[in-house]
């Protein structure tokens, strides 16, 4: 394994994140990097409301909520950690641009993020509302940045969602 190379992920739970985390396992084995898998949260309402009115079980319950997001993620894209490839999850509070491109810090790491949802009014709405994480890495990195667009499996499943017959899609 080179010394202290790293591939860091960004890691939500969504089907997008999932297809990164695997590419980010792909480069990692690829580069005999050690795989860290990152979920950043923030607490509910923001971290002004949570310093304006602390809870701390509260914030412990979240932490555990995230803990438990990033396991799942995990054992929904490898069954668990993947075998064979050094890794350290994280979970890890804070905004996930400031989070990821803090943590990624060294010259030799590659941070690894989803493009995230293409097109879609409810997604422009959403990109109006919320800078995209990636846009955000990419400006601050101090580090190679992979933005891995989504799997061409996530139109299958958007139309399916959408009620549109899969055999409609393959024949056209």
């Amino acid at each position: 394994m080179s010394d202290g190379a790293r591939v860091i992920v960004g890691v939500s739970g969504s089907l997008h994140s999932l297809t990164a985390l695997h590419r980010a396992a792909e480069e990692a084995r690829a580069r005999q990097a050690v795989l860290v898998p990152v979920l950043a949260w923030t607490p509910v309402g923001g971290e002004r409301n949570y310093r304006a009115r602390p809870c701390p079980p509260l914030l412990r319950a979240w932490q555990e909520l995230a803990e438990g997001r990033l396991e799942q993620a995990l054992g929904q894209a490898f069954g668990g950690l993947p075998i064979g490839l050094p890794s350290q999850p994280m979970v890890l509070r804070g905004e996930a641009a400031a989070v990821l491109t803090g943590l990624a810090d060294r010259p030799d790491d590659l941070l690894v993020v989803s493009s995230g949802e293409q097109g879609g009014l409810r997604t422009g709405l959403r990109r109006a509302l919320r800078r995209s994480v990636a846009r955000q890495c990419l400006k601050r990195a101090r580090c190679g940045v992979l933005v891995v667009p989504p799997s061409t499996l996530h139109e299958d499943l958007r139309a399916l969602h959408r009620g549109i017959d899969l055999r409609e899609l393959a024949a056209a």
